[in-house]
């Protein structure tokens, strides 16, 4: 008898051995699957005229204790239904919370239909929890009005596919092309027509004597004699000045008159009358931009220093110097 309820023993023990393999044990506590409850749900459906096809917003609201989260799993099975998206909003209040989830559906059968149920997991001190809403029917009318029928607007079958024409822009793009190589063309043409030529200048005068050019032209004019003399003095110093900065290599022209004599005492010319230059410069100054007066004989003096600046200070070039190899002339 005893060997008998050992072998039973045994027997029942190999038996519970593979259902405790394929599952295992919940932890203390915590049940599979639990179910709980909110305190209030509410439902609404917006618009509330459903219309097949559109798209439409199922209005959940929960409210739940405030250490309870709400999620909603999105539907595998939705029927008639299609699961667009969907929002979720919580307001925590004093004593509870509310949750609320719009979720976007398109109903795809006509008459009253039930929106599949909305399954949520729910968060809670205890541990993980379940709630599933069932679903709520509305009523899905058709997009034709009622006496569609009756006036021949009734919904059409499949079609086969049918050639829909394609509105294409080739013969304007071609057309642009054509239009824009003309105008390539044309600019082409006339950029040749309008081309700088080439012109082969002569070569500039030695400084000397463009200086005496400008100096003799400003003595025609005659400016003192018709009451410029404002205009002589500018004249007449931008001369000299131009003459200057060529002639030693410096801006003269954008010089103030002690940047000008400074500059030339630096460089130490060779015979540059100095006293006559800073009496020639002071009194420029004074007729240009302290209105002083000038008498014919004061002009007269500025212009003669002009020549003589030049007579004094300008060098001549050195000839250019034949190259060494050059061959020499044949003598007959």
């Amino acid at each position: 008898m005893s060997r008998c309820m050992v072998l039973l023993a045994v027997l029942l023990c190999l038996g519970t051995l593979p259902a405790g393999a394929k599952s295992q044990p919940n932890p203390p506590g915590v049940p599979a699957h639990e179910v709980t409850q909110p305190l209030d749900v509410s439902v609404r459906v917006e618009p509330q005229q459903v219309r097949i096809g559109d798209p439409f917003t199922y209005h959940v609201v929960l409210t739940h204790p405030k250490d309870h989260r709400y999620e909603l799993a999105v539907p595998k099975e939705t029927g008639d239904f299609e699961f667009l998206d969907q929002t979720r909003q919580r307001h925590d209040g004093p004593d509870s919370a509310t949750t609320t989830f719009a979720v976007r559906l398109s109903a795809f059968a006509l008459g009253t239909v039930q929106v599949p149920p909305l399954e949520f997991d729910v968060a809670t001190p205890e541990g993980p929890r379940h709630y599933s809403l069932p679903g709520r029917e509305v009523e899905v009318a058709a997009t034709l009005p009622p006496d569609a029928e009756g006036k021949g607007a009734d919904l059409f079958d499949i079609q086969p596919p049918q050639e829909v024409p394609i509105r294409s822009w080739r013969l304007v793009l071609t057309l642009l092309g054509v239009l824009a190589a003309g105008l390539l063309a044309w600019a082409l043409v006339r950029w040749w027509k309008n081309r700088p030529k080439h012109v082969n200048l002569p070569p500039p005068l030695p400084l000397d004597v463009r200086t005496r050019k400008a100096l003799d032209s400003l003595k025609a004019e005659n400016l003192p004699g018709r009451g410029h003399v404002k205009d002589y003095y500018f004249r007449l110093s931008e001369i000299v000045r131009g003459y200057l900065g060529e002639r030693y290599g410096f801006e003269a022209l954008e010089c103030t008159s002690s940047e000008l004599m400074t500059a030339l005492r630096r460089l130490s010319p060779l015979g540059l009358p100095e006293d006559k230059l800073m009496r020639f410069v002071s009194e420029s100054d004074m007729v240009k931009y302290a209105r002083a007066d000038a008498s014919p004989e004061s002009c007269r003096d500025a212009l003669l220093f002009g020549y003589e600046l030049i007579d004094k200070t300008y060098v001549p070039p050195p000839p250019p110097q034949a190259p060494a190899n050059a061959a020499a002339p044949r003598v007959q």
